[in-house]
């Protein structure tokens, strides 16, 4: 039989006490749905494996917020800047992974489907539904027309080739099935408060409503398309389906879901709290696993907690670390410099979306050594709202702990938004309503809301980046609302002027004096930001730049530097120390160096950082660079280079033997443009 299907229940994904149980094994399904705790145990078993660590890491990125930053030229690097290869760049266990607890979704399906109708038979029902409609919206948006196949293996004729075999579906099949799937499952469930659960690691009538409205708008929504007959590559097109009325019927679904859980009034936003805004506040707590704070927002979140559970989920996305407390931890992606200084300035997403520093130790990095967050450059901003010190204590360096954020209620106020805007040809009060809540959350209530339909779009599509940066969904939005390749083409070229100081970057300041400070190395510290003065006056520049050759000059410096803080009419108190950065030039330049120097760093940690090293040690700036643009700006490797219109919008299918998707399945068809 092909490996095309991987059987599997799987044990159960949660750290909340309804997961707490055994993993469970029987002979026979008949006797696994004998009981409706027996079932529940099964379901519970089914999200297990629905989110693959290539979804967040290599499909995680491409997105204009966030790139990769291997330290060589990899496959995964690759398929993050579009550069797709069947053979040696693309994904394939997500495939596996996916079908694997569709198998197990359908097996459910059918076994409680035949048990006594109850609500928490219902409940169960509308759960498996629920899950397996996750799984195929991630097979399409990853991979386009992929096999539908709804009825277990078990069902399966032993002469039916097909069964074992099939071939691509069309998505609108599938997708009509899924949403019909979905409207029957928000009937079932129930809404959050009326559950059992603690948490939302579980699928409730709200988590229901929103994935609903999400798979509706990329049903509705723009995807790369062909001809399935003929897979000829000159019928690949972005699209969307043909049927204009069904078109308009799935925003409408999509904007009653959203509306549902909206009317509802039991989820809002994370406010302020303490000294944390309101964004602050959802990620900090979120990463602490504070449920209580972040129920009202997360509808729905992947559990991650336990020795068999744990996901790499916070290995990738992260500031970086090199020993101490939190362990050795290289962060593999970072955060463009154009979406730092895109943030309005009383944008409070900006410094917990990105971190400006990096932590680092000293000296040798032993017992006795002091820990730092290091001011970085542009070419080495880090992710910031999984950070590493903002988690609990992890059971080891690669288990930290942390569910994966799935649904939030702030994406159910931007997709209604959206919706309203669709159906109305333009922005309705209560799309300018919901877009305007997100925004006076993040600091920013008082900024333009266009009225024309185009307009808002826009402001729809740049406040998800600004909202959802890092949640793995971006590149999927851009997709579907047909704005990808002009987003892409825009980034590169906004890098471009960035690395040249051209056009709105024309006055980015050069230097940057940072602020020293040494890591509480504890787990809970809610430390966000370093404080930082950009310098423009060119007499201050000069000072800066002067740094001195040896230790004999470094406390007249200091004082000069502290001289200029003060004139930015910032305290200075006893002890504080300040160094200054070029924020074009690489982060381990010989200014940069010498900078680190001043404040502790030895000579051998100086120009280092746990980060990955095609960034960090390459500058951002054209002239840095001898007068041409950083290779991870621009060039045969440089950003999305691997990119191509009506063809990089999807992945190709693996081929390169047993365990890819060709390689087990002779019946499938490979993306058109690719051998």
């Amino acid at each position: 039989m092909s490996s095309f299907i991987l059987l599997g229940m799987g044990m159960t994904t949660s750290c909340s006490d309804f997961l707490d149980r055994p993993s469970y094994t029987a002979s026979s399904n008949a006797d696994v749905f004998s009981t409706e705790e027996k079932a529940d145990m099964f379901v519970q078993g089914c999200y297990r494996g629905v989110v693959h660590s290539e979804m967040y890491y290599q499909l995680g990125v491409g997105e204009t917020t966030m790139s990769s930053c291997e330290d060589g030229f990899s496959s995964k690097y690759q398929i993050c800047h579009y550069a797709f290869d069947p053979v040696t760049a693309t994904v394939n266990t997500l495939f596996q992974e996916e079908y694997r607890v569709i198998e197990s979704t359908n097996i459910a399906i059918k076994y409680i489907g035949r048990m006594p109708e109850t609500a928490k038979r219902n409940a169960l029902l509308g759960e498996a539904k629920a899950i397996r409609a996750f799984c195929y919206y991630n097979l399409i948006r990853v991979y386009g027309d992929v096999p539908a196949i709804w009825s277990p293996l078990e069902d399966a004729s032993p002469g039916d080739e097909n069964a074992f075999y099939p071939k691509r579906t069309s998505r609108d099949i599938i997708y009509d099935q899924i949403i019909a799937d979905l409207q029957e499952a928000v009937t079932y469930l129930p809404w959050f408060k009326e559950s059992e659960y603690a948490t939302p690691e579980r699928l409730t009538k709200q988590g229901a409503y929103a994935l609903l409205a999400r798979i509706a708008l990329s049903a509705g929504g723009y995807s790369l398309r062909w001809n399935l007959e003929t897979n000829d590559p000159s019928t690949l097109k972005m699209a969307r389906r043909e049927d204009a009325a069904r078109v308009k019927e799935l925003y409408e679904i999509a904007d009653k879901a959203c509306q549902a859980v909206i009317d509802r009034a039991e989820n809002k936003l994370v406010e302020a709290q303490n000294d944390m805004s309101g964004f602050q506040a959802l990620w900090y707590n979120f990463d602490q696993r504070n449920f209580a704070i972040t129920n009202t927002e997360i509808l729905w979140e992947l559990a991650q907690y336990g020795p068999n559970t744990n996901s790499n989920f916070n290995v990738y996305a992260i500031e970086g670390s090199r020993g101490g407390t939190f362990g050795s931890r290289k962060a593999m992606q970072f955060m463009l410099p154009s979406y730092y200084l895109s943030f309005d300035k009383n944008d409070t997403r900006r410094n917990v979306t990105c971190t400006n520093y990096s932590i680092y130790f000293l000296n040798n990095g032993k017992a006795n050594d002091t820990w730092v967050d290091v001011g970085t450059t542009f070419s080495s901003v880090m992710p910031g709202k999984f950070r590493l010190s903002w988690c609990t204590e992890p059971q080891a360096a690669a288990q930290r702990n942390l569910d994966i954020p799935l649904l939030r209620y702030a994406d159910v106020l931007l997709m209604y938004a959206e919706t309203q805007n669709y159906l109305n040809n333009g922005p309705t009060p209560a799309a300018i309503n919901a877009l305007k809540a997100v925004r006076e959350r993040a600091g920013i209530g008082d900024m333009n809301i266009p009225t024309d339909k185009d307009g808002f779009e826009d402001a729809i599509a740049q406040e998800r980046k600004w909202e959802f940066a890092t949640e793995f969904n971006l590149r999927s939005d851009l997709t579907r609302m047909g704005r990808l390749a002009k987003e892409i083409a825009q980034c590169q070229q906004e890098m471009k002027d960035l690395s040249d100081r051209k056009g709105k970057y024309a006055n980015t300041p050069v230097y940057r004096l940072y602020k020293f400070h040494k890591n509480a190395q504890q787990y809970g510290d809610t430390f966000t930001t370093l404080e930082y003065i950009d310098l423009t006056d060119a007499n201050e520049i000069a000072q800066v730049k002067d740094i001195p050759s040896d230790k004999s000059g470094y406390t007249a410096y200091q004082q000069a530097l502290q001289a200029i803080v003060k004139a930015h009419g910032v305290t200075v108190k006893d002890g504080d120390l300040w160094y200054p950065t070029n924020m074009f030039e690489a982060y381990n330049s010989s200014f940069n160096q010498k900078a680190h120097q001043l404040v502790g760093f030895a000579k051998g940690t100086a120009g280092s950082l746990q980060i990955g090293s095609i960034v960090y040690r390459n500058p951002t700036g054209s002239a840095e660079n001898g007068g041409t643009y950083p290779d991870w700006v621009a060039g045969s490797t440089g950003l999305f280079y691997g990119f191509k219109e009506n063809r990089s919008e999807l992945a190709p299918f693996g081929n390169n033997g047993p365990g890819t998707p060709l390689g087990d399945n002779p019946n499938l068809s490979q993306l058109p443009g690719y051998k």
